[in-house]
Formats: C-alpha cells, structure tokens, sequence
C-alpha cells in the first residue's frame, strides 16, 4: 500500500486556507515583548526572538500527509520544507525536533525510514535532528519544528521590499500540478523525479548567495503558491508587485499539465485568498501555475534593482536558478501579465 492512499491532500497542498487562517489569526493579540523580533504582527515564515545584541533564535514548525510512496524521500522532502523556512527568514538552521502522527497498522521500518530521509536533509542543513513526538493517526503526517541562528540587523523579512527593486525566484513551479497529475495517473514520463528532485534541494545555497547582496525582501514559496506569496510580500510592504509572466521558471511537464486543466483542491483556496489583489492578464496555464501549491518551493527574493545583474550572475555561476520574474513598484496589489 502506497503512502499517497493515506492521505487526502499531500504536501503543502494539504494547508489551511489562507483567508481562514488571516481571519484564525486576527483574534489573537500579538505578545507584547520587545525582544520578539517577529511574531504574529505581521507574521511571517518564522518566528523570531532577539538573545541579545549578536543573535535571534528563528524558530519555526511544519509538517503534512504524503505526497509521494517512497516513505525516505516522503520525510526528506519533508524535512527540507521546514528547513527552508528559516533559510527564508536569513538565518542558519540548528536544531530539528520531528513532528509525527502514524497509523499503527503501518510497520514501524516505515516510520523508521521517513526519520531516515529527515535525518538526511537536516544534516545537510548542517543542523542536528535531537528527538521528537508521535502520535497515533489513520492519516500519515510528518515535518519539522526547527530552530536556527540569525543576526538580530539581517533577519529577512517579508515587509521590506521597496519600488525600484527586482523580483527573482530560485526554484521552478509545479510542484502541485505534476504531484496531482501523478495521483490522476496522468504525469509526463520524467514529471515527478524533476519535481521530487526540485523538492529535495534546500534553499541553503540560494540562501547564502544571497546574503552577501542584502535583498530587501524575502519569502519562500510554498503552499498559498506563487501569486498567494507575492501579494503577502506586495502587501505587508505596501507595494504594487508585478510579475511577468513568460519569465516564471517552470518544471518538466507543468506547463502542459496546466493547459491540459490539471488542478489541485489548493489551487481554488489560493484564488479565493490572492485573486481579489492580482491583476490578471496572463494565460489560463500560466495562472495555473501561479496558484499552484508549490512544495519545498524556492526563495522569492526582492533585490534593489542596482544589485540585481550581479546577484543574477552570482546564482548563475554557481548552478542556481536566479529567475527574473518581474519588479516592485508603487502602488498596491499584484499585476500579473
């Protein structure tokens, strides 16, 4: 029995609502502590904390059902998911704790080989997996809560970007597109191993190449898809974001999936939350791709346009994808053309 027949929705796919969980969250009174960096006010890919004048912890948790049948890449993709939202937030991971829930009808060498796969990608985070908690479930489950390092003056945050800058993404989209298409029975030949091996990449690299030009803005693009995390970004920086397009990088087979009316259940939930704020003029396809649910997606990363040919040159050089996919500009929303 397959992993994926577990489960409802798997990945990031599997997220609550954006709208319902910006409407959870406006009833809870952000904590009133001056060292608590980044909270819920606005939230963010992770919480910060300040230790003192040199140091932030970055503290951050996530997990859900299946989204492949190998039960090791399953927890490796997993795990990397949830690293790479401190990589969002320019910090350095730690620590991982797992966060399981398991059928108990499944044997534990499953389990064991889910843990396995997570070991492996927090080690090459360079972190350290030190334990956990599981609980019995009839739906699989698993990621991370993670702990990392950041300096208290270069935290990234989502509400910074400014018009003038570029906007680049560091991973192809379609993730959700070719994982339904491969449920349905339906992914190109070559599909799914491009995805899991998009999945399985840390945004480590793409991270400290980064670091060193000082963007303005960054988010990692998962679950609300690309068009849910601009506006977030467009939003709380209280720009206009415009995106082209042509210019969006795009996994093996997704494209034509797209066109061919493939869709995930997060692709309606991203339109509900996104659509009121994005202009669209794009192609059918193309906005397909742009509410795809992404999984262990890439890092969206607002750069002041001065620095943008060197740092596109840098990514470049060093076998990263650095995609130019549009501008920020004045003004409010999303453009999407």
């Amino acid at each position: 029995m397959g992993l994926t027949t577990l489960a409802r929705a798997g990945g990031c796919a599997a997220k609550y609502s954006a709208a319902r969980l910006e409407t959870l969250l406006a009833g809870l009174v952000p904590a009133d502590a001056e060292d608590l960096l980044v909270g819920l006010d606005p939230a963010d890919d992770a919480a910060v904390y300040r230790l003192d004048d040199e140091r932030a912890i970055v503290f951050t948790v996530d997990f859900f059902p299946p989204l492949v049948d190998d039960p090791r890449t399953f927890g490796a993709i997993a795990a990397t998911n949830a690293l790479n939202d401190v990589y969002a937030m320019g910090g350095a991971p730690l620590l991982a704790l797992s966060v399981t829930a398991f059928p108990e009808e499944l044997p534990v060498e499953v389990l064991g080989e889910v843990l396995a796969g997570a070991d492996e990608r927090v080690r090459a985070a360079g972190a350290i997996l030190a334990g956990g908690h599981t609980i019995r479930d009839t739906e699989p489950k698993y990621g991370l809560a993670v702990v990392g390092l950041v300096h208290p003056d270069r935290i990234w945050p989502k509400a910074g970007a400014r018009p003038g800058d570029v906007l680049f993404l560091t991973k192809p989209l379609g993730t959700g597109l070719v994982l339904q298409a491969q449920r349905d029975g339906t992914a190109p030949a070559g599909a799914l191993e491009a995805a899991v091996d998009s999945m399985l990449e840390l945004n480590r690299s793409a991270a400290e190449a980064s670091r060193p030009f000082e963007p303005n803005a960054v988010t990692d693009v998962t679950g609300f898809g690309l068009l849910g995390h601009t506006y977030e970004l467009a939003s709380r920086s209280g720009v206009r974001a415009v995106i082209d397009a042509e210019a969006l990088p795009v996994l093996p087979g997704a494209f034509e999936l797209a066109d061919e009316g493939v869709r995930t259940g997060g692709d309606g939930r991203n339109r509900e939350y996104a659509g009121p704020h994005v202009e669209s003029h794009a192609s059918t396809a193309y906005e397909a791709l742009a509410y795809d649910p992404q999984t262990a997606g890439g890092l969206l990363v607002s750069m002041p346009g001065e620095r943008a040919p060197v740092f596109e040159a840098t990514l470049a050089s060093a076998g990263l994808v650095a995609a130019r996919i549009g501008r920020i500009e004045e003004g409010s929303g999303v453009l999407f053309r």
